[in-house]
């Protein structure tokens, strides 16, 4: 890792983000999307975290024209990554959120993009390369294993992503 990027993702950057109000990172927060819903290709939601997205392409896009969001790390179908923000960064991912009783889970967390329906299921490959993912995270940044976690688990009855079936034990590193 160099610079707050893995060299190994295709770096796509997003202007949707901003500062961190403080350097700690505690949280890596796991999602799912799909633009429009059902079609399962990174390049309309790089386009949609980029501020690009062509809303005229379909009509799902253009109710959400004027939403500005990002994470921090997107994994394709196939395993292929891609990054849009920089880890030192507060990227736009979580929305109204909390853990652990803290507020704003933006401030503080990673958050991880996976092609796909909102509850799953997700590819073999996705589960290798987050499994792999996770392991570096917890090791540079220090955050404990057991704060991975899915967005339904920081905003519940808000969102439903990675599903009630995302299996942890697959990502989360051994200690």
């Amino acid at each position: 890792m160099q610079n707050h990027r893995f060299s190994d993702a295709l770096w796509i950057p997003s202007p949707h983000f901003d500062e961190r109000p403080d350097s700690s990172i505690s949280l890596i927060v796991i999602h799912a999307i799909s633009l429009p819903p059902g079609l399962f290709n990174p390049l309309p939601v790089l386009a949609f975290f980029q501020g690009t997205l062509n809303h005229e392409m379909d009509a799902y896009f253009e109710a959400i024209k004027t939403v500005r969001v990002s994470s921090h790390l997107v994994i394709g179908r196939d395993g292929a990554m891609y990054q849009p923000v920089a880890f030192d960064q507060r990227a736009w991912h979580a929305g109204e959120s909390s853990f652990s009783g803290q507020s704003g889970c933006n401030d503080f967390s990673i958050g991880i993009e996976l092609i796909g329906a909102e509850e799953g299921p997700f590819t073999d490959a996705q589960y290798r390369v987050l499994a792999t993912v996770c392991q570096r995270l917890c090791q540079t940044y220090d955050i404990p294993v057991d704060q991975i976690v899915g967005h339904r688990d920081i905003a519940p009855g808000r969102k439903v992503d990675p599903g009630a079936d995302f299996d942890y034990g697959r990502i989360r590193p051994t200690i």
